[in-house]
């Protein structure tokens, strides 16, 4: 496998607190990918770099073996990086399908004018649009839902509907963020034969997760991060027995 992704030495602070810390991480193209740490860890913090939301205060993060830090997220998007956030971020007042059509905006080529004047050009860009999303919605299993306000759509079809859309931007990348966050088990489980069926697609999966039954089910390799530095790496089986890992868990009992 060739690398997908790989942050060197990422460093990140707000005033005086450091968030993350001489983080390194190398993705491979293809996996499902787990980060994992407690809250506060800087999980998120890392996604916020990674997708340009927030500005490296020191490092280089590369994509395919391009340097990407310092460009805006609506670029990194357009390379091939997506993203969904650990809190819901739909247009409410909109439809399934609306939604869904959003993620498309980074791949339109049409301008204000051909909008304006809804132009051949345009009118054919809008019917492919439709037509991806549509697959899109398919693949998440919410095709049936497309006329359906987003807002009326059960919690674990809004997160699914969040993955349609970030998949409407055509990533290699996926970031989910807490994914199964408020899920019943039988929706977990439903999510993590999606992420699954994802990586198959050729797409590649870095997920945050506290769930460990979703990190140790579907993860291929997993990195620890504590208080701002990544304290481990490796397959789940061994993330398990690391000493630091357990100590970050759980604590280290005091003699």
């Amino acid at each position: 496998m060739t690398s997908i992704l790989e942050a060197r030495k990422i460093r990140k602070d707000y005033g005086g607190v450091r968030a993350l810390h001489e983080v390194d991480l190398l993705m491979e193209s293809g996996e499902i990918f787990g980060l994992i740490g407690p809250n506060g860890a800087g999980k998120t913090t890392f996604f916020n770099v990674v997708t340009g939301m927030e500005v490296l205060s020191s490092g280089e993060i590369f994509f395919q073996g391009e340097k990407i830090n310092g460009e805006k997220p609506f670029q990194i998007t357009y390379r091939g990086i997506s993203r969904t956030f650990q809190n819901i971020r739909l247009f409410s007042e909109m439809t399934v399908l609306q939604n869904a059509m959003v993620g498309h905006h980074c791949k339109t080529r049409c301008g204000v004018i051909h909008a304006a004047l809804h132009t051949f050009k345009m009118k054919k860009e809008e019917e492919v649009i439709r037509e991806k999303a549509c697959e899109a919605l398919s693949f998440v299993g919410l095709l049936e839902f497309q006329e359906q306000l987003a807002k009326s759509l059960p919690y674990g079809e809004q997160r699914r509907l969040e993955i349609a859309r970030a998949l409407c931007t055509e990533p290699k990348l996926l970031l989910l963020d807490e994914p199964t966050a408020g899920m019943n088990p039988r929706e977990t489980k439903a999510l993590m034969e999606l992420i699954v069926k994802l990586r198959d697609t050729g797409k590649t999966i870095l997920l945050i997760e506290h769930d460990m039954r979703v990190v140790m089910g579907i993860c291929e390799r997993v990195a620890v991060l504590n208080y701002g530095e990544k304290i481990a790496t490796g397959t789940p089986k061994e993330i398990q027995k690391d000493q630091k890992v357990i100590e970050a868990y759980l604590g280290i009992e005091e003699e």
